[in-house]
């Protein structure tokens, strides 16, 4: 999935969803022979959960070392 369709999908913009990546929340997206980026089933659910969490108001620094904390 490109990244509109998911930033589409979920209500979240393109610049929010590269923040996420940057900063670690989601891991480094797979990219296709063009250099999109490719999202697969595993990057969607973990953008789920960081809408419910940030939905849920935790801080995004909590966030962070949640994620750190499972991988």
């Amino acid at each position: 999935m490109k990244i509109a369709e998911l930033s589409e999908r979920y209500g979240i913009s393109s610049d929010t969803l590269r923040y996420y990546e940057r900063i670690g929340l989601i891991q480094p997206v797979n990219r296709n022979e063009s250099g999109i980026r490719d999202y697969n089933e595993i990057d969607l659910k973990r953008v789920e959960f960081i809408k419910c969490m940030r939905s849920a108001w935790l801080p995004i620094e909590a966030l962070i070392e949640y994620v750190g904390l499972v991988q």
